[in-house]
C-alpha cells in the first residue's frame, strides 16, 4: 500500500478512476530495487503509469517531458548523482523519496544542487518513506538483502567487535525496526532478553520510539496514517528474541516445502533460480559439456500453490503436485479444444465458423483459457522445483539426516550411532555432517568426553569437514548459561508413514523411491515458546526476566513488570541475528 501510494506521487490511488494514469520514469538503487521486486511485478508497476524502471547508477538518457519518482537510501554517492541529474536536467518532475530518513545536511546539499541548476521549481516533493525493510510475505519481512552480513548473526558475535561496530549494526537494525513500525502505524510493546544484543536493540528503539512521540507536531504515529485502521485498539507486542538462545533450529535439516527451497536450492527474495541439467544421453564422447540453463521462478503470494503448500512436509508436495498435473491432464482436452474455437491453430474453417453460432463459445473459451495456461504454468514451476529439491533429499539423504537430528534434538533414542551418520561416505556433504554434530553438541546435556570428541574429530576431518565451526560452537557452549539447561525442543519425533502410496505409481513424475514419507509432529520451538509465554501473559522461568518497554510511557520505567495483564492480539516476533523459515514455519502453526 506504501509502495503504490509512493508511485502515484504520495497520495493514495484512487480506486476507480477510468482515466490513464500520469506516465512517469521510475529511479531507484539496489536497496530500492530489492524492496520493490518481491511486491510488485513489472505488470503492476506499468499499470500504475511505470514505463521505465532503471537504476540510480545507470547510464540514463534524459527524457525531458516525463515526471521521475526516485526511491532510494539517502546516501552520499546516491545524492551525488541525483544533484547531477537536476544539473543535466534529465527529467521534467522530480519526486524524491527517501528509504530511510534523510538528514538535514544531506537535504541542503540537494537544495544547493536545485538552486545552482536552476531547477527549485522543478523538485516537485521530497519525502522519508520510512520503507527500509524487505516484506517477503504478507506475514514476513527481512532487514536488508543488499549487505545482510553486516547485520548478520556473524557480525553481531564476533570476538574482535569494537564498541563503536556494535553502535552502527544496532543503530541499522533500529532503523529497519523503526520504519516497519512507522509503516504499520502502530507502537508496540517491546519485550526482550536481558544481556543480550536482543537488548540493546530494545533500548535503542525505545528511546527512537520515544523521542519521535514526544515532537508532537512531527510525529509520525498521528492521524492519517496507513496503517491507523489495521490494529485493533490493542497495540502489538514485539518481541526480540536474541538467535543465542537456540543455535540448533538454524542448523536443522529441514523437511517442509519452503525451508527446504530455502536451504538446498538459491532462494532470495522468493525468488529461486535453478540449473536446468541437460540430459547427459545423446552427447558424443570428447564433446564439450553442454552449457547448463539457468531458470529463475517467482514464488509468489499469488501462486496458490505455493501459498497452499509451502508449509507442508515434502512428500505431500510432491503429491499435490501430481495430482494437479493428473487433473490438468484432465483438461488438456479442453485446452486445445478452446484453442480450436479461437482459430489459434490456424485452420481458415476456424476463423469462418466464429461467426456464427459459436460466439458464446468463444466467450467461454477467452475466459477460461488464461486460467489453463496459467494453471499449467504453475504446474511447472513446481514440478521444476520440487524435483530439483528430491535431487538434493535423494544425493545427501536429507530424510535421514531430518529425522535423526530430530531425534537428537527431543533426546531419543538413536538408531545408528552418531559415527556411522559421519563416516557413511554416501550420506550428504561435509556441511550436513558438520550441522548434525553441532546439532547433536548443542543438544546434549554434558559435552562429550574428550576421547570421544578427538574420535568425533577425526572422523569429521576424514569426511573433509571445517573444524572451525565446531572451535565456536565449543567456546559459545561454555560461555552461554543456557548450557545448564539445554533447550527443550518437545518429545516428539517424525513418524515414518510407511512408504509413499500414489508417489511411487509408475505415472508419477517424482521418483522417491528410498526417501521417507515422515510426517511432522507439531510441536513448538524455543522462539515460538518464548512468544506463547509472552502473548498469553504466562509465567515461565523462561521469560520471566524478559525486560519490558511502553514508549508510550511518559517514564522509561524500567520494569520487567508488564502493565498490561491482558493476552495480545497481535504479536511481531524479530530474531537478533537472523530467524530463518523453520522458524517462520512454526510461529505460522501455533497461530493456526
Amino acid at each position: 500500500v506504501a509502495l503504490k501510494r509512493m508511485l502515484n506521487f504520495n497520495v493514495p490511488p484512487v480506486k476507480n478512476s477510468t482515466g490513464e494514469p500520469v506516465w512517469k520514469v521510475l529511479i531507484y538503487d539496489r536497496f530500492g530495487q530489492d524492496i520493490i521486486s518481491p511486491l510488485l511485478s513489472v505488470k503492476e508497476l506499468r499499470d500504475m503509469g511505470i514505463t521505465l524502471h532503471l537504476l540510480l547508477h545507470s547510464d540514463r538518457d534524459a527524457i525531458p517531458d516525463v515526471p521521475a519518482v526516485y526511491f532510494v537510501m539517502p546516501t552520499e554517492e546516491n545524492i551525488d548523482r541525483m544533484c547531477q541529474d537536476l544539473r543535466n536536467q534529465l527529467y521534467e518532475s522530480y519526486y524524491l523519496n527517501f528509504i530511510s530518513a534523510i538528514s538535514r545536511s544531506k537535504l541542503e546539499d540537494i537544495a544547493n544542487a536545485a538552486i545552482g541548476a536552476n531547477a527549485v521549481t522543478q523538485v516537485a516533493k521530497v519525502f522519508d518513506q520510512y520503507l527500509n525493510f524487505i516484506t517477503l510475505e504478507d506475514d514476513m519481512f527481512v532487514l536488508c538483502n543488499q549487505n545482510k552480513e553486516l547485520v548478520s548473526y556473524r557480525a553481531i558475535n564476533r570476538p574482535d567487535i569494537t564498541d563503536t561496530e556494535m553502535e552502527t549494526i544496532m543503530d541499522t537494525i533500529v532503523d529497519s525496526l523503526f520504519c516497519f513500525f512507522v509503516t504499520l502505524g502502530a507502537i508496540p510493546i517491546i519485550r526482550c532478553s536481558r544481556g543480550t544484543a536482543a537488548e540493546m536493540v530494545a533500548v535503542k528503539l525505545d528511546k527512537k520510539l520515544r523521542e519521535n512521540l514526544r515532537d508532537a507536531r512531527n510525529s509520525l504515529f498521528t492521524g492519517d496514517t496507513l496503517g491507523a485502521g489495521q490494529f485493533s485498539f490493542q497495540r502489538p507486542l514485539l518481541v526480540l528474541v536474541d538467535r543465542n538462545i537456540d543455535l540448533a533450529t538454524p542448523l536443522h535439516h529441514t523437511w517442509t516445502y519452503q525451508a527446504l527451497v530455502h536451504d538446498v536450492l538459491d532462494f532470495h527474495l522468493n525468488r529461486v533460480n535453478l540449473e536446468e541439467s541437460t540430459g547427459m544421453e545423446n552427447t558424443p564422447a570428447g564433446a564439450r559439456p553442454k552449457k547448463k540453463n539457468k531458470k529463475s521462478y517467482d514464488l509468489t503470494a499469488s501462486d496458490k500453490f505455493w501459498q497452499k503448500h509451502k508449509g507442508s512436509p515434502f512428500p505431500e508436495v510432491a503429491e499435490s503436485v501430481q495430482q494437479e498435473l493428473e487433473s490438468y491432464r484432465a483438461q488438456e482436452d479442453e485446452v486445445k479444444r478452446l484453442k480450436s474455437i479461437m482459430g489459434i491453430e490456424g485452420e481458415d474453417e476456424g476463423a469462418i465458423s466464429m461467426l456464427s453460432d459459436n460466439t458464446a463459445k468463444l466467450t467461454s473459451a477467452v475466459s477460461s483459457l488464461p486460467e489453463l495456461l496459467e494453471k499449467k504454468r504453475l504446474i511447472d514451476l513446481h514440478t521444476n522445483v520440487a524435483t530439483a529439491v528430491l535431487e538434493h533429499i535423494k544425493s545427501r539423504k536429507l530424510d535421514v539426516y531430518f529425522e535423526y537430528e530430530e531425534k537428537i534434538m527431543s533426546k531419543s533414542t538413536l538408531d545408528k550411532s552418531l559415527l556411522d551418520m559421519i563416516s557413511d561416505p554416501d550420506a550428504g556433504t561435509p556441511e550436513d555432517k558438520m550441522r548434525l554434530f553441532l546439532i547433536y553438541y548443542i543438544s546434549s546435556a554434558q559435552a562429550p568426553s574428550e576421547i570421544d570428541l578427538e574420535q568425533y574429530k577425526k572422523a569429521l576431518m576424514d569426511a573433509g569437514c571445517n573444524l572451525a565451526p565446531l572451535s565456536y560452537i565449543k567456546q559459545w557452549k561454555a560461555f552461554t548459561k543456557m548450557a545448564s539447561a539445554p533447550t527443550s525442543y518437545g518429545n516428539t519425533t517424525p513418524k515414518p508413514l510407511g512408504l509413499f502410496s500414489r508417489v511411487m505409481n509408475t505415472g508419477s513424475q517424482f521418483v522417491m523411491e528410498g526417501v521417507k514419507n515422515l510426517v511432522l509432529k507439531q510441536q513448538n520451538l524455543p522462539v515460538t515458546r518464548i512468544l506463547d509465554n509472552l502473548m498469553e501473559m504466562k509465567s515461565n522461568p523462561e521469560t520471566d526476566d524478559y525486560r519490558y518497554f511502553d514508549p508510550k510511557m511518559l517514564r522509561g520505567s524500567d520494569s520487567s513488570v508488564p502493565r498490561n495483564k491482558n493476552p495480545f492480539q497481535e504479536a511481531i516476533v524479530f530474531v537478533v541475528g537472523g530467524g530463518n523459515y523453520i522458524e517462520y514455519q512454526n510461529l505460522i502453526d501455533y497461530i493456526k
